[in-house]
């Protein structure tokens, strides 16, 4: 594709790099066949290829419209259309690149900027969004519907172990999986525990940096980013941490970006590209043990008949984000479960970080059809990998929406 950037951006890294990734497009529309969006609403400036073009303009000089906004605003950054496309094209920071110069140009005004700044405040403060949803859980049942689905029943991390290994990793607390499912990066310690591997966390660490991102603050996901990186640094130089471990998968994603991210910084660009390398997705390090954890599965009763059938809904962060693809299911099947097929799994379910706030009809419609999706072959629970799609998934289903290291968790219990 034939580029021409507009002096304020043509000469900067983040020209730079958007003039690469529009000359790698071919504009041949694969990408739109994977396109969540582009597949519910037929509008090629709602598919990537559009989106494409709208950026491309923007950055040549072309003055952005609120209608311009819309169109990005309505991307999930799934990255669905980065694994179908056959020329590499990264459209995901492009996007990025785009969101903030439109944010800049066409400024945000009354309730949407209001609501994008509650959420940009609110969530990546652990404690603050902890407490406000011990609150919520405590008045859960006589929430609004709506509410309340967005408000998972107060639970536990279960019992901790008590043993050393000289193997240590660093789990990522995050911002909002504490108070909503503690017991993910519970059952992680226990998993890990029974694999010789110790789990410890960081004082000091917190969001990942995504939401702010996303929200098109990036200024505010790398100061997150340096954050973490302050936390993390002591453990992994001296500390006697071999990597970093994420429970989430929305969040392992991110962790990985920050190489690039801070790639300007002079004194963060070294220490982030040294995290990035030593980030491993939770999947990854148990798939790792497999002698360890065949032996220990070997030892377990039989699943009763009733709780065998389980459909696996990947989240986007982990299938196109992570390119992780079969080692979860590899891990359910070797636990003794039956997975059960899931149409279009490539599909998001909606769930998007903040986009099932800030875009709810659309979200909805991909809920809807995630959920018939993955109830068709009648499972006795789902499973996931992420925290806000459990969520989301969760708030319009009877089906117990698991993260699968509990389910882990719980078989070798």
């Amino acid at each position: 594709m034939e580029t021409h950037l507009a002096d304020f951006i043509k000469h900067t890294t983040a020209g730079r790099e958007a003039e690469e990734i529009l000359q790698r497009c071919v504009h041949c529309g694969f990408c739109t066949a994977t396109c969540p969006t582009y597949q519910l609403l037929g509008d090629e400036l709602d598919g990537p290829r559009g989106r494409i073009y709208l950026i491309k303009q923007v950055l040549e000089g072309a003055e952005p419209t609120e209608k311009t906004r819309l169109h990005l605003d309505r991307c999930l950054s799934c990255r669905s259309c980065e694994s179908t496309c056959p020329s590499g094209v990264h459209y995901t920071r492009l996007l990025d690149i785009g969101r903030e110069v439109v944010e800049r140009k066409v400024p945000r005004t009354g309730g949407d900027a209001l609501m994008r700044g509650a959420l940009k405040n609110f969530l990546p403060r652990s404690t603050l969004f902890g407490t406000a949803m011990k609150l919520g859980q405590a008045v859960r049942l006589v929430l609004p519907g709506a509410l309340r689905a967005k408000v998972p029943p107060l639970s536990s991390a279960g019992p901790a172990p008590q043993r050393s290994h000289a193997r240590k990793m660093i789990a990522l607390a995050g911002c909002v999986q504490p108070s909503m499912y503690p017991n993910v990066n519970g059952a992680t310690r226990r998993v890990l525990d029974r694999l010789g591997i110790q789990m410890i966390e960081a004082r000091g660490a917190g969001c990942c940096g995504a939401v702010r991102l996303h929200l098109n603050e990036a200024e505010g996901a790398r100061d997150d980013a340096r954050r973490n990186i302050d936390a993390w640094w002591p453990l992994l130089e001296s500390g006697g941490a071999e990597g970093l471990v994420m429970t989430a998968s929305g969040c392992g994603s991110h962790v990985l970006e920050y190489a690039h991210l801070l790639q300007d910084d002079p004194d963060y660009a070294l220490k982030a590209a040294r995290v990035v390398l030593a980030t491993r997705d939770i999947s990854e390090v148990v798939a790792a043990e497999a002698e360890a954890l065949t032996s220990l599965l070997q030892a377990c009763h039989p699943l009763p008949e009733g709780e065998r059938a389980l459909a696996f809904h990947s989240p986007c962060s982990l299938q196109h984000g992570l390119k992780i693809r079969g080692t979860v299911e590899s891990l359910l099947t070797s636990a003794g479960y039956t997975l059960t097929a899931v149409a279009d799994s490539h599909l998001c379910c909606g769930s998007a970080g903040t986009y099932s706030v800030l875009q709810p009809e659309i979200s909805q419609r991909l809920q809807a059809n995630k959920i018939a999706a993955l109830s068709a072959g009648r499972p006795a629970a789902i499973a996931s990998a992420n925290v806000g799609c459990m969520a989301h998934l969760q708030g319009v289903t009877a089906l117990p929406v698991r993260h699968w290291i509990e389910l882990l968790d719980t078989r070798l219990s």
